[in-house]
């Protein structure tokens, strides 16, 4: 497993046979002074778990759907993301789930949206792409969707740590201090964010990519971020692209960010790597947009840029060995 020295782009020199599987764990707020070294194993062992599950399917000729999917689950499996297991809470104390995947070789997608019981939100958004004409579903009839489905629900404790909480307190307590001290105190609590997301490039030529989050901390009113968003937080496309979002999703959503890029690859003639760090380091960053995403193209080049102090991240190719990185 390489270290934070490795570069943030690869490339795959061979068209046929070849597949590049990268994965995210969250951009924001994450300091280098403060994460233990304990801590930093702990967020490389979980990547470094997800992409060689994602790559043992890639490796016996596997789809890049299945392969993006293997990726999230373990992630929602980890109490270390905002997703699945580890979830944030919302104001209410309850937690609201978004998910998406799409098929680059068809334009399929799924998503689901502020669903409270699923364990694997990535697992449902695939049954909305394959099973459904929709696209994507929310709340209480995503849920009614899942069990018509045999999907078990899970009892909201299963979501709940103590970390998350003690996340929920500071940001009440700095909701409640309210002036400028406050609301500076909640948005540095919503910049440490923590979706994860995949992209894959199979070898039969196609790409996948998919999204989980469990939002922002101290959210209300049913807030939907980027995430399940297709063209936004998340996009596929064998003409161009495989991408995946992390961060402040307003921002992801104003600009469709994911479906930008992919839009000037196919009418720009940029390169994944230029179009993705333009909208991340130039667009974004003069709208304050905190975040980063990843993304493979057909050819199997790989880009991971952000904004933020960190992001976890991470790739595999066909020989097998694991890069992840957390900082720049």
């Amino acid at each position: 497993m390489n270290s934070d020295h490795a570069p943030d782009v690869a490339s795959s020199s061979t068209r046929r046979r070849a597949f590049m599987l990268v994965a995210h764990g969250g951009a924001g707020t994450i300091r280098k002074r403060v994460m233990t070294p304990e801590q930093r194993a702990a967020y490389r062992e979980a990547m470094t778990d997800a992409l060689r599950a994602g790559c043992d399917v890639l490796s016996a000729e596997g789809t890049s759907l299945d392969a993006v999917q293997a990726v999230i689950t373990v992630l929602e499996d980890s109490p270390l993301f905002n997703a699945g297991k580890g979830a944030v809470f919302t104001h209410d104390g309850t937690h609201e789930q978004d998910a998406a995947i799409m098929d680059g070789s068809t334009l399929r997608a799924g998503a689901v949206a502020g669903v409270q019981h699923i364990a694997h939100p990535i697992a449902l958004a695939r049954l909305v792409m394959e099973r459904t004409k929709h696209v994507m579903l929310s709340g209480d009839g995503a849920e009614a969707f899942a069990r018509e489905e045999g999907v078990p629900l899970v009892p909201s404790e299963y979501f709940s740590t103590e970390r998350r909480w003690a996340e929920l307190e500071k940001a009440r307590q700095a909701e409640e201090a309210g002036g400028a001290a406050g609301a500076a105190v909640g948005t540095r609590l919503n910049r440490d964010l923590g979706t994860v997301g995949a992209v894959a490039l199979d070898v039969h030529g196609n790409l996948a990519a998919g999204t989980s989050t469990g939002g922002v901390t101290n959210k209300r009113w049913g807030r939907i971020g980027d995430s399940p968003i297709i063209g936004a937080g998340t996009y596929a496309n064998n003409a161009c692209a495989a991408l995946s979002a992390t961060g402040i999703g307003e921002h992801f959503i104003r600009n469709v960010v994911t479906y930008d890029i992919c839009a000037r690859m196919i009418y720009g003639g940029e390169s994944l790597d230029q179009a993705a760090r333009h909208m991340i380091g130039t667009v974004l960053v003069a709208q304050h947009g905190d975040g980063g995403l990843i993304g493979v193209d057909r050819d199997g080049n790989i880009t991971m840029p952000f904004n933020t102090e960190g992001m976890y991240r991470g790739f595999v190719g066909p020989d097998g060995a694991v890069t992840v990185k957390i900082f720049e």
